[in-house]
């Protein structure tokens, strides 16, 4: 047997993220709650975690993800953007979530 060393993705507020095809986002009618299934596992995360994971559309920015929330809930940017990163880093190191690149630069 062969083992395989697995390297950590360390996202960062330019990191794109998005959910591997594997993962899907599903809302449940007899619960009416969202749930996240992936191979093995069915997760019941709360609001504000199932708001980050749709804007997981490998084409935002964990900023831009940030941003949009901190705009929707009238939070302050900074604590937002350190909890989703946080959330996404969790996600990522399980992974649930994947990084699909840097944020293209914006000229």
């Amino acid at each position: 047997m062969v083992a395989t060393t697995r390297t950590r993705a360390v996202l960062s507020g330019t990191t794109v993220p998005g959910i591997p095809p594997y993962v899907r986002l599903l809302f449940d009618k007899v619960r009416e709650q969202w749930a996240v299934l992936a191979p093995e596992k069915v997760m019941w995360p709360d609001e504000i975690s199932i708001e980050i994971l749709k804007k997981c559309d490998g084409a935002a920015s964990i900023d831009a993800i940030s941003n949009a929330l901190a705009s929707e809930y009238d939070a302050p940017l900074a604590e937002v953007a350190a909890d989703v990163l946080e959330f996404l880093q969790e996600w990522s190191d399980r992974r649930l979530i994947v990084v699909l690149g840097p944020a293209e630069a914006q000229a």
